[in-house]
């Protein structure tokens, strides 16, 4: 069962990375701007290339190398003793999730603009989570 959720991450992980994680205004009398994972890439590329770099490497390259590790070990292709490395690759993505999360706080708390979550940050999230917890449920599952 913990490979076939896994191997519904490779599809779900790329949906959350376009779905919508938030809306955000200068005003609050204009129409929101939808901010997903892939062009708030693609502005941080244009204004600062290693935050960029680093938010790749967090949102798009650890929770991807790190499921498809785990569907290596599930389907036999990999040891077992690549859980804990794989575990604490996964473990990167939520620090994506925190910044999200600190810049929503961020924005509110000067009150200049307007930020609303969107359902994408639930998505993402939530596969983040579930990532860990595969993990987690894997390196006990016994040999």
């Amino acid at each position: 069962m913990l490979k076939y959720l896994n191997l519904t991450l490779l599809v779900l992980f790329p949906i959350s990375w376009f779905a919508p994680l938030l809306k955000a205004g200068l005003l609050p009398f204009f129409e929101l701007s939808e901010i997903s994972v892939i062009s708030g890439l693609q502005a941080m590329w244009e204004k600062d290339v290693l935050l960029a770099l680093l938010v790749t490497a967090f949102a798009l390259f650890a929770p991807m190398l790190k499921t498809i590790g785990l569907a290596l070990v599930h389907f036999g292709y990999a040891r077992r003793s690549m859980t804990p490395a794989l575990a604490w690759l996964g473990k990167l993505a939520m620090a994506d999730v925190f910044l999200i999360a600190l810049y929503i706080i961020l924005v509110k708390g000067i009150g200049v603009g307007k930020v609303e979550t969107a359902w994408g940050l639930y998505l993402f999230t939530g596969c983040v989570l579930a990532s860990i917890v595969i993990s987690g449920l894997t390196m006990k599952k016994k040999s």
